[in-house]
């Protein structure tokens, strides 16, 4: 189901995903527009913090929940225990870099591991209508070139216990 709501948002612009799904309540599916998606992007501009990042949960459920995010600046090296990221890219341009090895990497809640840098790393360049998947426990960095602006839907996804 996740990988069909993310290609439905390169296809159409469009994301349905199932709520409650195996709860035995009818589900209704969450729709998010890229209007949608645009508009609380102009809202999230106005709540950038000083590391050039503001977030929105949009949805939390059992396992999982969406996000949307926007940047100026390159954040830091992120890995996640026990969720695994989907990212569909709405508008901008970042470089992903993921794999290798986290520099000077803390702890900075339970199962979310911090860092200033990724060395050896592997490097994509992204853009809008890109759809990634980061698998749990893989380092990975978003950087943006001076003056660039990246927003992207995210969808956390428990992968380990």
């Amino acid at each position: 189901m996740m990988l069909l709501a993310i290609g439905m948002v390169t296809a159409t612009g469009r994301v349905s995903l199932a709520q409650g799904a195996g709860s035995g309540a009818a589900a209704t599916p969450d729709v998010y527009s890229q209007d949608d998606l645009l508009g609380m992007e102009k809202k999230l501009k106005e709540k950038t913090d000083a590391s050039g990042l503001a977030t929105q949960t949009i949805k939390k459920y059992s396992t999982d929940y969406s996000m949307l995010a926007y940047r100026t600046q390159s954040g830091k090296a992120e890995l996640h225990e026990k969720f695994a990221d989907f990212y569909v890219v709405v508008a901008g341009n970042a470089t992903l870099v993921s794999g290798g090895k986290m520099v000077n990497g803390a702890t900075t809640a339970p199962g979310e591991v911090r860092g200033d840098s990724i060395q050896d790393g592997q490097e994509t360049k992204l853009k809008k209508g890109d759809v990634v998947h980061i698998p749990a426990n893989i380092p990975h960095q978003l950087v943006l070139s001076k003056g660039d602006t990246f927003q992207y839907f995210i969808v956390k996804v428990k992968e380990i216990d």
